[in-house]
């Protein structure tokens, strides 16, 4: 079942999964046409490839650990902590454990 995107002035609930993390799964939550907001869900061990994105990130971790990996290693990020990364910086991420997080993407005008 997809999950539609919300509209624009709509409310979100981006609250933490809790109890419900396990049964959760990644979804885009909306695109406008200088950013996206994704929530991923990741279980423990699992990651996402490394790959560059040509906009600003921001990964603010929800629930859970995350380890965001860069070329220089591994940065901790927990629950209720955020990170920017620049334009074109390559990084991956792994679950040291369920997590959820907020991605935010500046995308190209």
């Amino acid at each position: 079942m997809s999950i539609p995107k919300a509209a624009s002035a709509q409310a979100i609930n981006v609250q933490p999964f809790g109890s419900h993390l396990a049964s959760a799964r990644s979804y885009a939550l909306f695109k406008a046409e200088d950013m996206e907001v994704i929530r991923i869900v990741l279980r423990a061990s699992q990651s996402l490839p490394p790959h560059k994105i040509p906009g600003s990130v921001s990964l603010h971790c929800l629930e859970g650990r995350l380890d965001v990996l860069l070329g220089d290693g591994p940065r901790p990020l927990q629950a209720g902590e955020l990170m920017h990364l620049p334009p074109n910086v390559p990084h991956g991420v792994r679950a040291l454990e369920d997590a959820s997080a907020l991605v935010t993407i500046a995308l190209s005008a």
